[in-house]
């Protein structure tokens, strides 16, 4: 079966960096869309940043400038580099894929999180 798996996340103090990874594994026929979304306690999960297979990436106004997705085709990867944390952006980071495993199947998967936190 698909699998996500999320590494990178940790504690990290406000103006640091950090790099967050996704690979996808097992029998994928195409990826069609990754992304990346964050969930803060108490609060809706939501979508930070997105890349489509024919390149289009779509950014949330709160991380625009400081964040950038990224895709690795040839690793079925996604990253997400993300510099200048606030505190506001601790949460857990989910990652997302469109994909096809099958010819004519579809669907969304979701990896485990990886938690962000940020100190100020």
């Amino acid at each position: 079966q698909v699998q996500l798996v999320e590494s990178g996340g940790g504690l990290v103090q406000a103006g640091g960096s950090l790099r967050l990874s996704c690979a996808a594994s097992g029998p994928i026929v195409s990826i069609h869309l990754m992304a990346w979304y964050h969930q803060a306690p108490g609060k809706q999960r939501e979508l930070v940043a997105s890349i489509t297979n024919d390149g289009t990436i779509n950014y949330s106004d709160s991380v625009k400038d400081r964040f950038t997705i990224a895709r690795d085709n040839a690793n079925n990867t996604v990253y997400l580099q993300m510099n200048s944390l606030k505190s506001e952006d601790t949460a857990v980071y989910f990652c997302n894929a469109d994909i096809s495993p099958y010819w004519y199947l579809r669907a969304t998967y979701w990896g485990q999180g990886t938690q962000v936190t940020v100190s100020s």
